[in-house]
């Protein structure tokens, strides 16, 4: 299971999955420093963990930490270790992450957030290849391979001033980058059947997925990557368990806004796709054949004032949980509740991207000229800084 676990980045018969495959067998001998980029989610610290494991450092300590997560006043203690008394609250010698990596391996996720005196600092200690603990008066040798990463644009961060320009030649001697799911969806089937496995339920079979919903997962844009992919199937694989999943067979409320817009559409374009849908209840979903369907159907309206059933209280629970309205006795405009989403998605995307027009698009997995058609559409030239080139 760990194994399996660790190896989920380099699923996949895409040339990008296979060129990171080859190139970390290439690169884990050495001892030279690596600098690992991509967005979130794509499994960066897994990159890193897979050359400490290829490497001949494999015996000894991989240490990983993350430096955007320490409080700044910590970090030095963190990755140096301190003396006893050297500051308030030491009251023992402590080892830090540089020496416990000792003969091994060092991650130093998030380099970007470090800040510029300890950027000062880890210079020295890739130069000097020994640390100076807080507090201490001598610098003690450190035999340790440094893997750092990133999401951050290192040569951006270093115009804007904040990010070292030598210490970024220091650690990019090996530059790997992990690329984003939606550059490799092909890679999406065998992710999904690899995660279905390793969260199946005790005693049951791995869920699968139709063609129908298969297609729209290739088709989302994967904003948190393989980590969003695995969280997804775990959440599938807990409430549906050992079944096939159809496009109508999950709740709207359990799906991110995009593959809720996805699904929409599809289920618009195709009515009669739109019969078997499903109740959550507990960890099981019951699909619904019997010619009492609107009793059943956790969408169905129910009468004016007439209090939501244990199904529909599970499925009303669930949307509120995820911030997302439930569906009104009243009902709902369709049309004009996906505009909302749509018009939502692109929002968030211009923010994203600064409003740069292109890279909105291709976030989106659109043409320019039709994003283009929607900015208008939705008047959103107006208040919102946008970006041509």
């Amino acid at each position: 299971m760990a194994t399996q676990q660790v190896l989920h980045p380099f699923i996949g018969s895409s040339v990008s999955a296979e060129a990171l495959r080859t190139l970390i067998a290439r690169v884990a001998s050495s001892t030279a420093t690596a600098l690992i980029t991509g967005e979130s989610g794509t499994g960066k610290e897994l990159v890193a963990r897979a050359l400490h494991d290829q490497s001949d450092r494999s015996k000894a300590n991989f240490v990983p930490i993350n430096c955007a997560a320490i409080p700044t006043g910590l970090v030095e203690s963190e990755l140096f270790g301190h003396r006893k008394g050297s500051f308030t609250g030491a009251m023992t010698d402590r080892i830090g992450r540089f020496e416990l990596a000792n003969g091994g391996t060092i991650f130093l996720d998030e380099i970007g957030d470090l800040s510029l005196d300890m950027q000062v600092k880890l210079l020295r200690v890739l130069q000097e290849r020994s640390v100076d603990p807080v507090g201490g008066t001598k610098s003690v040798p450190v035999d340790v391979r440094v893997v750092a990463a990133t999401h951050r644009d290192l040569e951006q961060e270093i115009v804007a001033g904040r990010f070292r320009e030598d210490l970024y030649y220091r650690l990019n001697v090996l530059p790997l980058n992990t690329p984003a799911l939606r550059q490799r969806n092909q890679d999406v089937p065998v992710l999904l059947a690899h995660f279905a496995a390793h969260f199946a339920q005790k005693g049951q079979t791995p869920i699968t997925f139709a063609a129908d919903f298969l297609g729209a997962l290739q088709d989302y844009a994967w904003p948190g990557n393989v980590r969003e992919l695995s969280n997804l199937v775990d959440r599938f694989s807990t409430l549906f368990s050992g079944q096939q999943l159809k496009i109508n067979t999950v709740p709207p409320s359990l799906l991110p806004k995009g593959l809720q817009l996805i699904q929409a559409e599809r289920l618009a374009a195709s009515p009669s796709d739109q019969t078997d849908l499903p109740v959550v209840a507990g960890s099981v979903a019951i699909e619904n054949h019997s010619a009492n369907a609107d009793v059943m159907n956790p969408f169905a309206n129910p009468a004016p004032d007439q209090p939501l059933d244990a199904h529909n209280e599970v499925e009303h629970i669930i949307m509120l949980a995820q911030g997302l309205p439930s569906l009104p006795p009243e009902g709902l405009s369709l049309k004009d509740r996906l505009a909302d989403i749509e018009r939502d998605l692109i929002v968030q995307a211009l923010q994203r991207t600064d409003g740069n027009v292109s890279q909105t698009a291709r976030l989106l997995n659109l043409q320019r000229t039709t994003l283009i058609e929607k900015l208008n559409k939705y008047d959103l030239r107006q208040g919102t800084i946008l970006n041509n080139s």
